[in-house]
């Protein structure tokens, strides 16, 4: 167990954790001595969220922490204890009605981006309660890790040239086989909506591949939005929406992390991973509204707007995924600021037209507190997609469903008999929670992970 996820395996002396609520406080007090009682009273503690009360031992050196938790925010909520907790190693006491969830959730919530600062406080760290599975525990928590550090990173050591880097430390860590086609080579080998979308920054645009496992296996594939760093190109983003714009590589952040969780577990499947990395910059060679451009899969595509430009890359990779027709597809991007006013930046939309894979979802979500909600490929919008001089536009014609008719135009790089899944993540928490600090999350990977565990290391028999 790595200590750098607020996680440790041994310890000589913990200090007792007790999570508590009001109603649960009572039932403790003998387990402690009998002075308990008026030393809460003391001190005003009543079980109350977010209080906490060191209790002293017979030597004047604190025994135990009672932390107050809130039971209706779910066992996560343990994680704003990393936070909270003076430096020391801990171990959780009493009962613990779900001890590998409170164990991820203080993982989750001890991690800070700490790339650019000089000096690094001491952390408190949890005992790895008995009984868990304490392998998925870590893998959860690298992953988790994995895409925060990735989307925190500012473009100016994430662009395409670092993403790639990454992605290729990533399969080479688990012996994938990767390929990088770069450049001018994505027109000669037919990805123009990538290289358009790119073009115009000092990084070339590129496509990364890599593939996982064996051939024998089902085919999965993850493909996910890359984009570095996106101004909105010659439809120039105002200043006060371009501030968080590094993050915009959330869906291959995602992705990455993912396909980390499936390599760790050696998840029976052929796994392939397909990253359009690109930066939408301002240049003189820059893709402009009013441009027709060629798609792999041969559809001319009118563009409207050129901030609209993750559809496009995404596009592209998606047709690659399917010439291979792959058991199952997932792509997830950073890709509408519609998605966001529909559910806000907690609870990322995902589109299928499978509906038993969609419960399969939605139930995983729940159970694993990680959010995640289904909308509808409503078929009578992709009218809005029409356009009166190539085969479709690749935005809507209006302002209404923004996330929808996105999730359309993707579909139509789709066969209509492939499983198929798309999120429209934020990638991005506004408003800290216990569990995540202000900065790049992920979101619904450990949901899907669950998903994909389920559909194939139990259908492998």
């Amino acid at each position: 167990m790595n200590a750098k996820f607020g996680l440790i395996r041994e310890s000589k002396d913990p200090i007792l954790l007790w999570l508590v609520d009001e109603a649960s406080l009572k039932t403790i007090e003998p387990d402690f001595p009998a002075w308990l009682p008026n030393w809460l009273a003391a001190t005003g503690f009543s079980g109350q969220p977010g209080q906490i009360c060191a209790v002293p031992g017979r030597n004047g050196a604190i025994s135990a922490f009672l932390a107050g938790i809130d039971a209706k925010a779910g066992p996560l909520a343990a994680g704003k204890l990393a936070k909270a907790l003076p430096a020391g190693s801990y171990k959780l006491a009493g009962e613990i009605e779900n001890p590998q969830m409170a164990a991820l959730g203080f993982s989750l919530g001890a991690y800070s981006f700490d790339r650019y600062k000089s000096n690094e406080n001491p952390k408190p760290t949890l005992l790895v309660p008995e009984g868990i599975d304490s392998v998925a525990l870590e893998r959860n928590a690298e992953a988790v890790y994995l895409v925060r550090d990735l989307i925190n990173t500012p473009a100016n050591d994430m662009g395409p040239e670092q993403l790639e880097a990454e992605f290729l430390k990533l399969a080479g860590r688990y012996s994938a086989r990767s390929d990088v086609i770069a450049g001018d080579q994505l027109l000669a080998k037919n990805f123009p909506m990538i290289h358009a979308v790119g073009r115009a920054s000092s990084e070339e645009p590129r496509l990364l591949d890599m593939v996982w496992g064996d051939e024998s296996h089902p085919k999965l594939t993850l493909v996910g939005k890359g984009v570095c760093f996106d101004t909105g190109g010659l439809n120039l983003k105002p200043g006060s929406s371009m501030g968080l714009m590094k993050k915009d590589m959330g869906g291959a952040a995602n992705v990455l992390g993912l396909a980390q969780m499936i390599m760790s577990a050696c998840l029976p499947v052929r796994l392939r991973v397909l990253v359009p990395a690109v930066e939408n910059s301002v240049s003189g060679s820059a893709f402009r509204p009013g441009d027709i451009l060629k798609s792999r899969k041969g559809i001319s595509v009118e563009i409207g707007n050129t901030d609209a430009e993750g559809r496009l890359v995404l596009a592209d990779a998606l047709t690659l995924a399917e010439e291979e027709h792959p058991d199952l597809i997932i792509d997830m991007a950073t890709l509408t600021g519609a998605a966001r006013v529909a559910l806000g930046p907690d609870l990322p939309p995902f589109y299928t037209l499978n509906d038993e894979l969609a419960n399969e979802v939605m139930l995983a979500s729940e159970e694993l507190q990680d959010p995640l909600w289904r909308l509808p490929l409503w078929q009578p919008y992709e009218k809005m997609l029409s356009s009166k001089v190539a085969d479709a536009s690749h935005i809507s014609s209006g302002a209404f469903a923004g996330s929808i008719t996105a999730a359309l135009f993707l579909k139509k790089f789709i066969r209509a008999d492939t499983d198929w899944l798309h999120f429209d993540i934020f990638g991005w928490v506004p408003s800290a929670k216990p569990w995540a600090p202000v900065g790049g999350e992920a979101q619904g990977i450990r949901a899907l992970f669950h998903v994909i565990e389920k559909r194939y290391r139990n259908n492998s028999a």
